[in-house]
């Protein structure tokens, strides 16, 4: 009878100890911050391919490494390449001008006020398709992305096939095709 007592509290206390985690009041929260358009949350920008502001607006460190959050203006009508995320989904909001979205085989044409899940695991890619663009986006979780922008705007010539190959697997990424064209 004792151990069907045992039993029986154990599990019945199980939802009450998996909950504690958002009931502890003594866990540091973090400050509240205000990051201004065009500014980067710690002052350092990564342009997109040498141009574009793709700064970041909410760090890994900010969210325990739940999400960051980047914001990206677009001048010229550019994307990434075919790529695909190994372990982070993206969700991309338009906040001005249009977009071509690649989602697997699937195409989006995304104006402002448009919104894109984009799930880890299956290749993807964008391009502007406006003049000029402007887009919000988070990373979930953050993974490696803000090392990943750090990393390829410090280089100041375009890296090889083998060394921009090296960098995405090193940042938890693949590339598998090429950037979309107008």
């Amino acid at each position: 009878m004792q151990r069907r007592n045992f039993l029986l509290s154990s599990l019945l206390a199980t939802p009450a100890i998996a909950s504690t985690n958002f009931l502890e009041t003594d866990k540091k929260i973090p400050n509240s911050f205000t990051v201004k358009s065009g500014e980067a949350r710690f002052g350092v920008h990564t342009p997109f391919k040498g141009v574009n502001p793709n700064d970041l607006k909410i760090s890994k460190r900010d969210t325990g490494g739940a999400v960051a959050m980047f914001e990206y203006i677009g001048t010229e009508k550019t994307g990434p390449s075919l790529h695909i995320h190994l372990k982070q989904d993206e969700i991309f909001y338009v906040s001005e001008g249009e977009f071509l979205f690649q989602v697997g085989t699937e195409r989006s044409t995304l104006k402002a006020g448009d919104t894109i899940f984009l799930p880890r695991k299956v290749p993807h890619t964008w391009i502007q398709l406006s003049d000029r663009g402007k887009l919000i986006y988070w990373v979930t979780p953050a993974g490696k992305m803000e090392d990943f922008f750090l990393k390829m705007s410090s280089f100041t010539t375009r890296p090889t096939q083998e060394e921009m190959d090296k960098i995405h697997a090193d940042h938890d990424m693949k590339t598998v095709g090429p950037p979309l064209s107008l």
